[in-house]
């Protein structure tokens, strides 16, 4: 009969380092976008923009004086 010694100091590091590697994996899963996908959104927000900007009604610049 062997019984397998476990140090529980060093048992409690790897159990807490594999929940953080689990919590990190669904982080990435969920708020990681490669650097395209951004450059996309900048690039359709910039398109937005410059249409919402082309249909602007500027009022006649008043003195009031």
């Amino acid at each position: 009969m062997s019984v397998e010694i476990v140090n529980l100091r060093q048992a409690r590091k790897n159990r807490n380092r594999s929940e953080k590697e689990k919590q990190a994996e669904q982080n990435r899963l969920s708020f990681g976008r490669t650097k395209m996908e951004k450059s996309l959104t900048k690039a359709l927000n910039d398109q937005w923009d410059k249409k919402l900007d082309q249909g602007k009604l500027e009022k006649p610049f008043r003195d009031k004086d």
